[in-house]
């Protein structure tokens, strides 16, 4: 996209929710002293900093297209501005961690190769995705942009399947010799206040909906949104219950056989 779209201080409204299947993802990689470990699409890097205090003695690098999100970046590991499309590490990486990031990039399947041969033998790949794209939340907002009232503005920026199953990376990943840990998570998440989902999907799923739109325009595809999400999830005393359902996978590379 020709701009930065996103939003730190939106996107971080339910920061507690995100971070949580981060740290579910990296707890299952288990490498004891790597030395290099970088995180893609790393976002504002509070989560970048817990991969330090993870592994104090390692580099931790982070790297994120969104200048915004870079600005607001913590001390502590080293960040930079960049697209995980064209990142090339300058020397071989024993923890590549992308949380939340690949839903983004159509040609993701094509990335992992690469990135698993930028590890070292024995190095450790762990992403996690949304895989709830045929939810209610998507579903319904998909067919308000298909609607004769924002087809023709909003029609082309409608997503199916960006990602696959546990299944479909374990294939992919253990065809190139890795030791694979794939599976699915589904959270209930208790939103509460107004516009409860509207307020979660307006720092992800809607930001390119927001992006192409002028400020008149946005305001009425906001009220659209929230009128049609209520009805699919109606609030109740207690808040808004909000399945969401993540797909995790940890990748080991192979270690060089010994061929003695």
């Amino acid at each position: 996209m020709s701009r930065d779209i996103w939003d730190p201080t939106v996107y971080g409204r339910y920061a507690d929710e995100r971070a949580r299947p981060f740290f579910e993802l990296v707890a299952r990689v288990h490498a004891e002293s790597p030395g290099y470990v970088v995180d893609l699409g790393c976002g504002t890097g509070e989560l970048t900093a817990e991969l330090s205090r993870r592994w104090p003695d390692a580099t931790v690098h982070g790297l994120d297209s969104s200048p915004a999100m870079i600005d607001r970046a913590p001390d502590g590991p080293t960040f930079s501005v960049g697209d995980v499309r064209s990142w090339s590490p300058g020397r071989p990486v024993d923890v590549i961690v992308s949380n939340a990031v690949l839903q983004w990039v159509p040609e993701h399947r094509d990335l992992l190769p690469r990135w698993i041969d930028a590890l070292r033998p024995g190095g450790w790949l762990a992403f996690q995705v949304p895989g709830n794209f045929d939810a209610p939340s998507h579903v319904t907002v998909r067919e308000l942009c298909r609607s004769a009232a924002w087809k023709q503005e909003l029609g082309d920026l409608v997503r199916h399947d960006p990602v696959d199953g546990p299944d479909g990376y374990l294939a992919l990943l253990a065809g190139l010799g890795c030791e694979v840990d794939a599976w699915e998570t589904t959270y209930i998440h208790l939103l509460r206040g107004e516009n409860a989902v509207l307020n979660w999907i307006m720092g992800t799923a809607l930001r390119p909906m927001l992006d192409r739109l002028a400020s008149g325009r946005r305001e009425a595809f906001l009220a659209d949104c929230a009128r049609v999400l209520d009805e699919v999830y109606p609030p109740k005393p207690y808040g808004t219950a909000f399945p969401f359902r993540r797909i995790f996978v940890v990748a080991n590379r192979a270690r060089v056989k010994d061929s003695r």
